[in-house]
Formats: structure tokens, sequence, C-alpha cells
């Protein structure tokens, strides 16, 4: 498909600086059955039913926006921003850098004193390849000590990040270290709301995917078919796929709270539906006339224009459906983005 089928145009004030308090005080946009209602995410328990399951991404974020000084043996300095993406060995890590032109093979980039990184390669792609003098246990300290939260661009590029930010971009069941951008579906996700959802006879498990930094690259393509996906490690239980297949065999919805938890799903689906443990890394590509699976609903942030998940929440719910529902969204003023409002999709017939 045309990727430019996928652009609209958002007004800049709409996009979240900041999220709501308390965070399922978010509005939720409803789509189901190409119909639009307005609700609050506090309203969940209302909008599922007993017997549905919601399935949460408990991946954690961890502080992966380094800042340091490019030193090399001339001796001239430059000042450079890296955001982690991708680890590939316990001292090495694939990190998009900024300004890139500034950096060639075997640059130092010194973070502290004590703390320092070299470029093993520099990628056509935009990202470098970086070997750590620290490895293992003693880089992730490392990296907590000196790294701020990865606040995605559209919010970094306005308000650097801050002490709130360390809870407001984390998950409140967040658990397992590894991903470099929230799932931020699940920020909305309050302890009282939890309760509420329990009390309701919906229930709940939680998956792992470590969210990349690919999350937020732009579609360079003009056409679809020549995306190249970023790969992001996943995992699900053995418990957790057994409560997926008892909804299925019951006749319950499984409802995904975010694209995240939805591409791990779809990821690790049999054709009739059923799951199985699983780990490893999915590069799936969601794309109208994809043929869903598992997943019957989805809470979801709104997504950028040409993004690959506003093209996976139009596969979802249908391209029409879903550019209706973003003129809906800008005309009352839904709050977009990573700390923005939610929208509850119920899939369209395949």
């Amino acid at each position: 498909m045309r990727v430019g089928q996928f652009d609209f145009s958002l007004p800049e004030e709409l996009i979240a600086l900041r999220p709501v308090a308390p965070r399922d005080a978010a509005r939720c946009m409803v789509v189901r059955d190409g119909g639009l209602e307005d609700r609050q995410m506090r309203e969940l328990p209302e909008l599922l039913q007993a017997g549905d399951l919601l399935v949460f991404n408990n991946t954690k974020v961890i502080p992966a926006a380094l800042s340091g000084v490019r030193r090399r043996a001339e001796g001239n300095e430059a000042r450079i921003h890296i955001n982690l993406h991708k680890r590939i060995s316990p001292d090495g890590w694939l990190a998009f850098a900024r300004p890139l032109r500034r950096l060639r093979t075997n640059d130092e980039i010194v973070f502290s004193q004590n703390f320092s990184a070299r470029i093993v390669e520099v990628h056509v792609e935009g990202d470098v390849m970086l070997r750590f003098n620290l490895s293992a246990a003693a880089l992730d300290a490392a990296i907590a000590e000196h790294g701020d939260m990865p606040l995605p661009p559209y919010i970094g590029s306005k308000r650097p990040a801050d002490a709130q930010d360390v809870q407001d971009y984390q998950a409140l069941f967040a658990k397992v270290d590894g991903s470099v951008a929230a799932p931020t579906a699940s920020l909305h996700f309050t302890e009282k709301l939890l309760k509420s959802i329990e009390d309701s006879g919906v229930k709940c498990c939680f998956v792992t995917l470590h969210v990349g930094a690919g999350t937020f690259m732009p579609v360079k393509a003009d056409d679809t078919d020549k995306h190249h996906m970023h790969a992001e490690w996943g995992s699900i239980s053995v418990e957790a796929a057994q409560m997926i297949n008892a909804v299925i065999d019951a006749g319950g919805r499984v409802v995904a709270v975010g694209t995240t938890a939805l591409r791990l799903l779809e990821s690790a689906s049999g054709a009739d539906g059923t799951i199985g443990p699983w780990a490893g890394e999915t590069r799936i590509f969601i794309t109208p006339g994809y043929r869903f699976k598992t997943v019957d609903a989805l809470i979801t942030n709104f997504h950028l224009p040409k993004s690959t998940l506003f093209m996976l929440v139009s596969a979802f719910c249908g391209l029409e459906v879903m550019q209706a529902a973003y003129q809906h969204a800008i005309q009352e003023k839904y709050r977009f983005y990573s700390y923005g409002d939610g929208s509850l999709l119920f899939r369209a017939p395949q």
C-alpha cells in the first residue's frame, strides 16, 4: 500500500507533553462496528465483559538516553546524544546517535570518568554500534546511573526528561528490564482501575515484549512493502499461554493492552489463534489485509501519521474507520501520542 494513505494533519497543540492525573482520567474513544463513542479509561470495566482477558506487556523501560562527549586522538570534541535501542552482547548496544555526522568508526564517547563507549560501526540506516568499557551487570548499573528516560522525539524535542518522567513513563506493573520505549497504553492503568476490572470478572495476564526505539522511526519508503521493521525480543510464559487459550476455548475475548502486546500475540499464534509458550524476536509488520488470529480488541493510544502503528490500527478496524476516528479525535481535542488519551478498538469482521 502507499504510505501516503496513512497520512493526516495533526495540530501540534494536541501532542501531550505530560499525562493527565490520575492516569485513568484519560479519555477513551471506543471504536466498535464503525461507530465512535467518547468515554474515559476508568470506564473500561463497563466497556468489557466478564470472561474477557486483558493481556498486558510487563516490560520495564530502562534509562536508555545518554549524553556524552566525543573525543579523538587529535583532541577535538563534540557533544553527542545517544538513544540505546537494542542490546547485542554483554558490552554492546545498537543506538541512535545525534548528530550522526560527527561520528566515525573508533570514536570514543565519554559519559563519565569511568564510563565510555567506542564506535564500532556507523550504519547508513542512521544508528551506530557501540562497544562499552563495561559489561553485563556493571554496564546495566552505569546506564541506570547516568541515563535518562528515553522520551519520544515529539516530547523530548520540546522539553528535557525530568524526575517526574521516571514515574510517568513507566507502567504500574512494569517488571522485566529491557525496553527503551514505554508500552504507552499501559500508562493509563491505576491500582484502583485494575481492582475494578478484576471485580467485574475480567481476567488479566502478562507477556513481555521489549520495545525498541525503532517504534519511533518514520516510514521512509513510499510503499509499505519496502519498509524494514526493527526486531524486538519477546516472550510468552506457559502460564500466560494457558490463560489465553482457556479464554479462547470458553468463547471470551482476548484484549491486547497496547500494540506491543498485540504484535507479540499475533507473532506467537497458531493458525487457529491458540498460543504456545514462545520466546524470540519478532519483526511482524501489520498493514490492512492482515488476518488477525488471536486478538479481538485492542487498547491503544493515538499514533503518528504514516507510522507503522497507525497502519496496524487501520488493519484492525479498517482504514476508513480509523481515518474518521482520528478526525473525530482531532475535532474533539483528544490528546495524542505517548502521554495522551487512549482508545478501545474492537476488531472489524474479517
